[in-house]
């Protein structure tokens, strides 16, 4: 049940986020991830190594952060480069996800635009 909610959590975020697990799976994609990144293979990236779709200094990157975040528990978030895409700016890093017991289960990326919204009110 719990995990309807996380799903939701996810994909309601509209940055792109990408989960990987420990051996660099590609195992989710949110919608906006599926969206952004169309040309490289959309949903079907979902199974692939997510090297398939980085150049050799960001798997380089990739590697030396998830080696990090196996060896030191309470790394769980780095930042990694800025970006920009399609006109927008925004700074990415990788996220550490753990299980109950604190041990490193996979990643995602997540990239925090530096355009900043208005509010509604």
């Amino acid at each position: 049940m719990l995990s309807e909610y996380f799903e939701a959590v996810v994909n309601a975020d509209t940055s792109p986020i990408a989960i990987c697990n420990t051996e660099h799976i590609i195992i989710y994609m949110n919608p906006t991830a599926v969206k952004r990144y169309e040309k490289r293979g959309g949903a079907a990236l979902v199974g692939k190594s997510i090297f398939d779709c980085h150049n050799s200094h960001t798997r380089e990157i990739i590697e030396s952060v998830t080696e990090k975040f196996r060896i030191t528990p309470d790394l769980n978030k780095l930042y990694t480069y800025s970006k920009t895409w399609d006109g927008e700016d925004s700074d990415v890093y990788m996220v550490a996800l753990r299980n109950k017991n604190g041990e490193f289960i996979g990643y995602y990326e997540k990239h925090e635009s530096r355009i900043h919204e208005k509010s509604e009110g």
